[in-house]
């Protein structure tokens, strides 16, 4: 990957990365009650290492190699969830940081595959839709409070966004051209919007509840 990457590649991971440590370091003492960060964070963090190396590659030249590193790097990171998770369970050290933490990086994973799908071509300009359609439901929520609510974690979520994350990987890949690549990322983002809408309109049925 070395010899067709830009010299800014290793700028632009080291960068992505280093936000995503200062964010995370600003949110851990209000959401993390424990005296240590515990593995399960370790793990997140290693995910989100590898989450800023597919983010380097955004503005590289679209070559197969680079997008075929894209979905290797994404396979891991995606081998990685859920590991967490268990060792927060497993170590008693689960916390609301941690929860976040872990979907925030999910939720930059698909902006930033889904970014990589239109550079290289995979899918019209819509695809974007899939990584911003987080980014809009936060955004909206800063004008409508009910939208703030918090949403108990389903099995329904779970799987949509990792559907969402195996449907741009697939798409990417260097074997799979259009108009077979855009039909795989449509059928995710519209699982994704569908799994957006339910949550919406829970939210919005209970917006008067105390």
């Amino acid at each position: 990957m070395e010899s067709t990457v830009t010299g800014l590649y290793p700028l632009k991971t080291a960068g992505v990365f280093g936000v995503i440590v200062l964010l995370a370091l600003t949110h851990l003492r209000p959401h993390h009650p424990f005296s240590r960060i515990g593995p399960a964070n370790y793990v997140t963090a290693v995910r989100a290492a590898l989450v800023s190396l597919v983010a380097g590659l955004v503005g590289e030249p679209s070559t197969p190699t680079l997008a075929a590193a894209a979905v290797a790097a994404s396979a891991l990171a995606v081998a990685l969830d859920g590991l967490d998770g268990w060792l927060a369970r497993r170590t008693h050290l689960a916390s609301a940081f941690g929860a976040r933490f872990d979907m925030e990086i999910d939720a930059l994973l698909i902006l930033m595959l889904s970014v990589l799908a239109w550079q290289h071509g995979k899918a019209g300009a819509w695809v974007l839709a899939s990584g911003l359609l987080r980014y809009g439901f936060v955004a909206a929520g800063g004008i409508w409070s009910w939208l703030r609510r918090p949403l108990a974690p389903t099995v329904r979520a779970r799987a949509v966004c990792v559907a969402q994350i195996l449907g741009l990987m697939l798409a990417l890949l260097p074997a799979i051209t259009p108009p077979a690549s855009a039909r795989i990322a449509a059928m995710s983002l519209a699982a994704l919007a569908y799994s957006f809408a339910v949550d919406i309109l829970w939210l919005w049925r209970h917006r008067s509840d105390h």
